[in-house]
């Protein structure tokens, strides 16, 4: 058998440590909300937090992605002060708890992402690609942490109302693009790309995406892939979000297969086995 291969990419700096993508990276989904798609309040408090982090961490999690905002197609916005309320105190409390573990933290306000970079997180996770918050490049660059810019138009509550493309994957390219640059501009060095599957994009376009994702690497970043248990799966195939690992799992052995370097998934331990079986 032909061992797969991740596509080369630079490493990112994690403080003193640097992270490479030789192999691909898990990034367990720690959802904080009472209304996310899948796991919605399982984990509103400390202790449940805490529990789960420790489970992604034993099932091979490289990093913890931490967010107190649904992003699911509809969501209404939360207020800043209720994500800081969510996000901030399981940050410092897995940091206490787990001081070895990577965290992001997946929000699209800068104040969020400067109190958690704060409690001790690691990596600044944007869904809007800094198109909700202003301040968003300028916080990223002062604070001099990783970045994963993903594609989305519009806003949770409008995104799907914004899927006219010409030619689906040459703008979102094109659209990562210009905010590249605009993050180079300002001293910004380690980004992550994330194409935003399931965000103002319709099924057909998340399949396109996905077949043709390879040709994201010609902006030479490493790429972010999350389309687990998405709708993207369950809905074609006429299944509950909680019935769509099968799914997920293959969809995730598509991405790998094109030299993704990052999966984003809830079923870590199933995405390990995956990376163990494809990569050893």
């Amino acid at each position: 058998m032909k061992h797969f291969s991740t596509h080369s990419a630079p490493s990112i700096r994690l403080g003193g440590k640097l992270m490479s993508f030789e192999l691909p990276k898990i990034m367990g989904i720690l959802n904080l909300t009472a209304d996310s798609f899948y796991d919605g309040g399982q984990n509103t408090t400390i202790d449940a937090a805490l529990r789960h982090a420790e489970k992604l961490l034993k099932d091979g999690a490289d990093i913890l992605d931490i967010g107190g905002q649904s992003t699911r197609p509809g969501a209404a916005l939360s207020l800043e002060e209720e994500e800081l309320e969510r996000v901030v105190p399981v940050v410092s409390a897995i940091c206490q708890a787990f001081p070895q573990a990577i965290m992001s933290v997946d929000t699209y306000r800068a104040r969020v992402a400067e109190e958690a970079i704060g409690a001790g997180a690691h990596i600044i996770n944007d869904v809007s690609g800094g198109q909700l918050d202003e301040h968003m490049f300028a916080t990223v660059a002062k604070l001099q942490v990783p970045y994963i810019l993903m594609h989305m138009r519009g806003t949770p509550d409008t995104m799907q109302q914004h899927t006219d493309y010409k030619d689906i994957v040459n703008d979102v390219a094109v659209e990562l693009g210009h905010a590249i640059a605009s993050l180079r501009a300002l001293g910004v060095r380690d980004i992550i790309l994330d194409p935003g599957f399931g965000f103002a994009k319709t099924s057909a376009q998340n399949y396109e995406l996905l077949l043709r994702v390879a040709e994201l690497h010609y902006h030479g970043l490493p790429i972010l892939g999350g389309i687990s248990r998405k709708s993207m799966i369950y809905r074609k195939l006429g299944l509950s979000p909680a019935e769509a690992l099968t799914g997920t799992i293959a969809l995730n052995t598509l991405l790998l297969e094109r030299g993704v370097q990052l999966l984003r998934v809830h079923d870590v331990q199933e995405a390990k086995q995956l990376v163990d079986l494809l990569y050893s």
